[in-house]
């Protein structure tokens, strides 16, 4: 059974994730900076345990490999599912709004990517990382100037970890969700006008349960996918397709 971390996991896709994960035997570490919602994740998993996790902060995300490795025992795999979301014109957007989402967005997956790859690296094993992007990695979105450069900010960060770690046996991928039904996008779900726009540039024409990508995130920490690294894979309903 591998060891699994995923941040991020008190909601939408890393509780998804979580869940898919221990659904097929790994031991799952469920980190969120909720404390409470990382709790009850776990409570409805078999081998899991819940752990607090600042991500911008590079002391608490060694401290979530160090209780992953304390009870379950060397790392296999993480995901890198913590993340915020902002919108509104660049001219009008603050600097902090901005500071904070690349500090969890970017910087948190670096950072928590980092604690998890030095302790794949010291126990000499390698190991999977998967990031979580976006459509965003690699389209803009008006109003999204600080989403869109973190996500941006991830795809190339994965493709050059994937360089760096590749000689320690250890991999790193990037999905690409589209519109996906999650806590952080009901706001906009909710909004008739808003939905229809978004929709129209889904082929698929409808959004994602967040079960969706967790399955491809299932297959890149699997062995199934032993010689890919690198990649940047769009779960997206076509929409990077018809873009």
């Amino acid at each position: 059974m591998a060891v699994a971390i995923i941040t991020g996991a008190g909601s939408g896709i890393g509780a998804a994730t979580a869940r898919v994960l221990s659904e097929r035997g790994d031991k799952v570490v469920c980190a969120d900076v909720k404390l409470d919602t990382a709790q009850e994740t776990a409570s409805k998993l078999g081998n899991a345990i819940a752990v607090e996790v600042d991500v911008s902060s590079a002391e608490s995300c060694e401290r979530m490999v160090e209780a992953a490795t304390q009870r379950f025992g060397d790392v296999d795999a993480i995901v890198t599912c913590a993340g915020v979301e902002k919108h509104g014109p660049a001219h009008e957007f603050s600097e902090e709004d901005f500071d904070r989402i690349i500090d969890v967005n970017l910087k948190g997956t670096w950072l928590s990517a980092r604690s998890a790859a030095r302790s794949m690296i010291r126990a000499g094993h390698g190991g999977t990382v998967v990031m979580i992007g976006s459509i965003n990695s690699v389209v803009g979105n008006p109003g999204a100037s600080a989403y869109c450069a973190s996500k941006g900010g991830v795809l190339m960060l994965g493709r050059t970890l994937a360089l760096d770690w590749a000689q320690y046996g250890i991999r790193v991928n990037i999905v690409g969700p589209g519109v996906v039904d999650t806590p952080m996008s009901a706001r906009s779900l909710a909004d008739p006008q808003r939905r229809a726009r978004m929709m129209e540039k889904t082929p698929l024409g409808r959004p994602a349960p967040p079960e969706e990508i967790a399955t491809v995130i299932a297959f890149l920490t699997s062995d199934a996918s032993s010689f890919m690294t690198g990649a940047f894979v769009p779960v997206d309903g076509g929409t990077l397709a018809a873009w």
